[in-house]
């Protein structure tokens, strides 16, 4: 994943100079192609998310789409690095964006079910903060070894990134490989406490799930109801029998962790979008200082990512999700204040970049973790239905979908409010957004509250 990102933020300094330099683009058009071929990843993603969940979970193995995903990635960027026609760099960024679809749906399905749902939080927050630190840092080796190599610095940079992946994933072992060893003497305690753990995870899971699911005090009165409520009794449409999970869909829990994943993506590239014209018309900025802006919410993501996970696993996801939404609630709307001016008006800028990544963070693993939970109650509930075999690429294809469209909509939807109503407007109305979030992740994420609960 980050491999994948870090490939994608790399080449977005350099497509404008790419399209001028190399496919001779009059000027007056460059900011179109430009957004046309940003568009074209994105709706790669989009297409191929649901379509990868699907085969993923029908072939015997995870790893052969995994290296699928990298070959993919591998011509996206040698196209990019020798295209010299419009049709050609856009066959090279809709591959990147099928990379990427396979890459996210596939590796969060492997997450899953190596490390399984009571860590998952932990996995996730420290996973995305690593692939937020490469995205923002990105553009900045981008930009600066465009400037000092060319070409041939950005995409040898890419291809050292791609050879380690490659072997990285040439390497990985999946979990029901690791199984068929825990007879062997050697490996046979360790591989005991973890079918033990297992087992007690799948029972915890089928009378309730994660924490944050966790039965208020009139739980064994409602434990045959909860059962009951993610019992499938619809059949889906013959053309949607391959992908069971969409009968999961309904379930309010299931769509606001898909909203949060969506805000999450759209948030990260509103960041992406604005950041960079805001400085430069307030403070003067080159690119150089424009990348060194997004060190803040690097270093934001970094730290609070993990410790959100952990948190996430330890208290819940509703607790914890709703939070970040609450803080980065009067952070946005507080980006009305910093203007034009010196370094007292950068630093309050700095400081409020650096809250608005924590925010980020900390929602990050919200959906992951509980769009997990939710589809593993209906696959406890419904084996039959599916298969015996649990859906987790198919959701997780629908999860990578929802993100990919918060990744197209974020720039499109800052930089309309932006040149509309301004900058500090354009937060404020993303901040009013979160805060209705917010609400919808109290009442839904985990289930509802027990007080809501009683009064219904």
């Amino acid at each position: 994943m980050f491999t994948d990102l870090f490939l994608y933020g790399l080449v977005v300094p350099i497509l404008p100079f790419l399209l001028e330099d190399r496919v001779h683009v009059p000027g007056q058009q460059i900011q179109t192609y430009t957004s046309l071929l940003l568009a074209l990843y994105a709706a790669a993603q989009v297409i191929i998310s649901p379509i990868a969940g699907v085969l993923s979970d029908k072939i015997s193995t995870r790893q052969l789409p995994f290296l699928m995903g990298l070959l993919a990635l591998f011509a996206a960027t040698l196209l990019l690095s020798v295209g010299q026609t419009i049709p050609v760099l856009a066959v090279a960024r809709m591959l990147q964006g099928t990379s990427a679809a396979i890459v996210w749906t596939v590796g969060l399905t492997i997450c899953l079910e190596t490390v399984g749902p009571s860590n998952l939080g932990t996995t996730i927050g420290s996973i995305f903060s690593f692939i937020s630190a490469g995205t923002l840092a990105a553009p900045v080796l981008g930009g600066v070894l465009y400037k000092k190599t060319g070409y041939v610095g950005v995409f040898g940079l890419g291809a050292s990134f791609l050879v380690v992946d490659f072997i990285l994933r040439l390497m990985v072992i999946e979990k029901k490989i690791a199984v068929q060893y825990k007879d062997h003497p050697e490996h046979h305690e360790d591989d005991s406490d973890t079918s033990s753990i297992a087992s007690k995870t799948s029972d915890a899971e089928a009378n309730g799930g994660a924490a944050d699911s966790a039965p208020d005090e009139d739980s064994p009165l409602l434990g045959t109801a909860s059962s009951n409520h993610y019992r499938i009794t619809t059949k889906l449409p013959r053309f949607l029998s391959g992908m069971p999970v969409l009968a999961c869909v309904t379930d309010s829990s299931l769509l606001v962790s898909f909203l949060t994943a969506f805000m999450q993506a759209l948030l990260l590239a509103a960041f992406d979008s604005t950041i960079p014209t805001f400085a430069r018309d307030a403070y003067g900025f080159d690119s150089l200082k424009d990348g060194l802006l997004f060190i803040p919410l690097g270093v934001a993501d970094l730290v609070v990512g993990p410790l959100a996970g952990w948190a996430t696993d330890r208290l819940g996801v509703k607790p914890v999700t709703t939070f970040g939404f609450v803080l980065l609630t009067p952070v946005l709307i507080l980006l009305r204040l910093p203007q034009a001016g010196g370094v007292k008006q950068l630093v309050l800028y700095g400081c409020l970049i650096a809250l608005a990544g924590a925010g980020s963070s900390i929602i990050s693993s919200g959906s992951i973790v509980e769009s997990g939970a939710v589809v593993e109650k209906y696959y406890t509930a419904n084996k039959e239905f599916f298969g015996h075999k649990e859906p987790y690429a198919q959701l997780y294809g629908i999860n990578a979908m929802m993100f990919s469209g918060g990744l197209t909509l974020g720039p499109l939807i800052a930089g309309g409010l932006k040149d509309r109503i301004g900058y500090g407007n354009m937060n404020a109305v993303l901040g009013v957004v979160c805060g209705i979030t917010a609400v919808l992740c109290y009442l839904f994420l985990g289930g509802r509250p027990a007080w809501l609960k009683k009064r219904l």
